[in-house]
């Protein structure tokens, strides 16, 4: 690109930035100010109502429609106090996306004039059009009714003028079709199943639900910038471009000196998400140019879920407003490192214990271990699916690679507890132990916080790690909803739990007694996990080598992995705690492979279409001036022309090779694509896209970037990477 050209479109979108000031006083005086939360139900609801819905809310009750309709009337209130206009309710259908239909709370009166209208009725429910919206053949196209109800457990919000009701989604028969319906599902089978092992240890706790800490990576682009970008425009990715000469490699980004224009867009969005009750604690550059990641404090999974959706689209809102493009794809950049989003897992009871934190005593060590050892089976019975949860189309260019865990599940708990583990594996080997063997255990069992202060290190290749009293999902992509890998991880902690709590009972049955016995069932489940257990590198080979011993699944293949959403044991464990039927299984499973062929197809037409009308025409525009040079050459200089044309030559012949071969090559990719869109059956044709289509996409983009390194720059009219990179 130009010189010229590059610095109008600089200018253009740096100009008149919007200065951003944070409201006064304390962030914790007015944080949660657009969120009708406990506070504001105080004030805006008589005391019995909000009793009613709080002790719903904890108890996973439903609300009464008389209560309803009084809630309905106090929120109302204070939505119209806030300057809200409007109401919606809010899911999140299968796109990994959020969907919203505004209405009025006006409503005209007959003969004239009209009132604020919103009842408990508008509140617990709407009817959306479930067509529309991805449904994996549970809905025909005639089958229009869908379902949006009302989820009190997660409050409900303003932005700009509009009252935001948190729902849940499904179709008129009563299937899920979005991602917090199975999210609450999950969330109630773990609660039932780890409260039945608390009991053993504590009898007055009543609740546990899981806990989330997301951590958003995105990149930052100059719009204008991005809008000259037809591939960024269109897929959120580079679909070309070769590699700046300078980018990551001297790591000086990660962690740097934020510039003045992000940390003023960084600002405002968080602003809007302090006012949204979201609690960003963490802002930072990360590893790649212009690549930024956010994170807030730990919140119960369901709300975490919602403030994760909710930031997105503040960001993209916030972004456009400083005249910036927000990239949230996994791997919108070859050769520098991609987004992705960190799942940090763990388990909260009611009195505010994390139980997967060591206690101060051997007894709450025990209990400790108990839910450790169970996240372990977990991991190990179901590792296949977690994978599958994260599989998508952008993601697959990051997992697998050095920036990312590899395509191999693991668990990574540290060499400190991995002893702790060996050794109540060697120890409680007999169902009666000896006072002193029971003395030793216990000893030992309560040097666990003591080891684990200061001892419990990170592996960056390790897809799911201990980290001290959490487990870290790090395999996410940056533009997913987190809500899929959590309903398994809760489904298959739930399975876990449920069979220890068994394993116990069945012991203390046959005269053992429960401390021995749970001893004794923690001793099985670390002998069972054995083969998910790594420490080292998850990139080497040798890992490769020993996984396929193991019988470790390598997930490889994208549209492969998606069919664990369908397979037996899968089916089984969903079933069983009634997370999703067969057939809400198979919806998800046609809708991930349908999403998967559809954006590579994108991805096709766009790179074949600037190829064609971008790139080769411009290729043989600077060829043309070559020969033009070269003819000259010819008449001024006659016999000594040979040896003067002879670079200008093979760049001549290198245009005209490479541009013939982009010209084959996607021309072959049509054909190709034409081949497999005649398959009827969604799978067997994301499988031919995945395996005969999307090759050709780096096949023609080597092509592309070796030209944009031969070609005049002031010919090339798409910004190349060290432009996009200048933030």
């Amino acid at each position: 690109m130009s010189s010229e050209r590059f610095s109008a479109l600089k200018e253009m979108g740096e100009r008149k930035l919007p200065r951003v000031e944070f409201p006064e006083g304390k962030i914790s005086s007015w944080f949660g100010c657009d969120v009708f939360g406990r506070e504001q139900m105080r004030q805006y609801l008589p005391k019995s109502v909000f009793e009613s819905v709080v002790s719903a809310i904890e108890d996973n009750r439903r609300i009464d429609r008389r209560v309803a309709d009084e809630v309905a009337s106090g929120m109302k209130a204070w939505a119209i106090d806030r300057g809200a206009t409007h109401y919606t309710h809010w899911f999140q259908p299968l796109n990994d996306s959020t969907a919203e239909k505004h209405d009025a709370f006006f409503e005209p009166l007959w003969g004239g004039g009209g009132w604020e209208a919103f009842s408990g009725e508008m509140l617990v429910q709407q009817e959306p059009d479930a067509s529309s919206f991805p449904t994996g053949g549970l809905r025909n196209t005639f089958e229009a009714r869908g379902y949006s109800a009302w989820d009190p457990s997660s409050p409900t919000f303003i932005i700009d003028d509009t009252l935001c009701i948190p729902s849940v989604f499904i179709s008129y028969t009563g299937e899920a079709l979005d991602f917090k319906t199975p999210l609450l599902r999950s969330i109630a089978a773990l609660d039932r199943a780890a409260v039945e092992v608390c009991r053993m240890f504590d009898k007055d706790v009543t609740k546990v639900v899981p806990t989330l800490g997301w951590e958003q990576e995105y990149f930052l682009l100059d719009q204008a910038l991005f809008k000259a970008r037809p591939d960024l425009v269109q897929t959120g990715r580079t679909l070309m471009g070769h590699t700046a000469a300078k980018d990551q490699q001297l790591e000086d980004h990660y962690w740097g000196e934020i510039p003045d224009r992000v940390i003023g867009y960084m600002k405002e969005v968080e602003e809007r998400c302090f006012r949204l009750g979201i609690p960003l604690k963490t802002r930072h550059n990360e590893t790649a140019p212009n690549q930024y990641e956010c994170a807030p404090m730990f919140e119960e999974a369901n709300i975490a879920v919602d403030h994760n959706t909710l930031l997105m689209t503040v960001m993209r809102r916030v972004a456009l407003r400083h005249k910036l493009a927000v990239l949230f794809h996994e791997k919108p950049f070859a050769g520098v490192n991609g987004s992705g989003k960190h799942v940090n897992w763990s388990l909260a009871t009611d009195k505010g214990m994390n139980l997967l934190a060591p206690g101060k005593t051997p007894k709450g060590n025990m209990q400790f271990l108990s839910f450790f050892v169970c996240a372990l089976t977990a991991a190990a019975r179901h590792g296949n699916m977690i994978m599958a949860s994260v599989a998508t189309e952008g993601n697959s260019h990051r997992l697998g690679g050095g920036e990312a865990p590899p395509a191999i599940f693991s668990v990574f708990v540290g060499e400190t507890l991995s002893a702790v583990l060996d050794e109540i594996e060697q120890r409680v080997s007999k169902k009666a132990l000896s006072p002193d063997e029971k003395t030793g255990i216990k000893l030992d069992i309560g040097k666990i916080p003591e080891i684990l202060l200061d001892n419990t290190d990170r592996n960056r290749t390790s897809p799911f790690a201990f980290t001290g009293n959490r487990f870290e999902l790090r395999a996410l992509g940056a533009s997913a909803n987190c809500a899929m890998p959590l309903i398994v991880l809760n489904t298959a902690m739930a399975d876990a739990l449920s069979d220890f709590a068994a394993a116990v009972e069945k012991l203390v049955g046959k005269g053992v007694k429960r401390d021995v016995a749970i001893l004794q069932v923690i001793r099985e489940h670390i002998i069972d996990t054995h083969k998910i257990r790594f420490e080292g590198n998850g990139y080497s080979r040798d890992w490769h080598d020993e996984a396929a011993r193991r019988g470790l699944k390598a997930m490889n293949s994208v549209v492969d992995a998606m069919s664990e959403y369908v397979a037996e044991d899968n089916v089984k464990l969903f079933g069983k705690f009634n997370i999703f039927s067969p057939v809400e299984l198979e919806a998800r499973h046609e809708i991930k492979c349908e999403t998967y062929l559809k954006k590579v197809q994108i991805e096709a037409r766009v790179l074949g279409d600037l190829a064609l009308n971008h790139i080769i025409p411009t290729a043989i525009r600077y060829q043309n001036l070559l020969l033009d040079n070269v003819r000259s050459i010819k008449e001024v200089f006659k016999v000594q022309a040979s040896e003067m044309i002879g670079p200008q030559m093979e760049v001549i012949t290198e245009i005209s090779r490479r541009t013939e071969a982009i010209r084959t090559m996607v021309h072959e990719m049509v054909e190709e694509r034409k081949v497999w869109n005649m398959r009827m059956d969604i799978p067997g044709r994301a499988a031919g896209y995945e395996k005969y289509v999307a090759p050709f996409l780096s096949k023609i983009r080597d092509h592309i970037d070796h030209l944009e390194m031969v070609i005049d720059d002031r010919l090339w009219t798409l910004p190349k990477y060290r432009e996009l990179f200048s933030m």
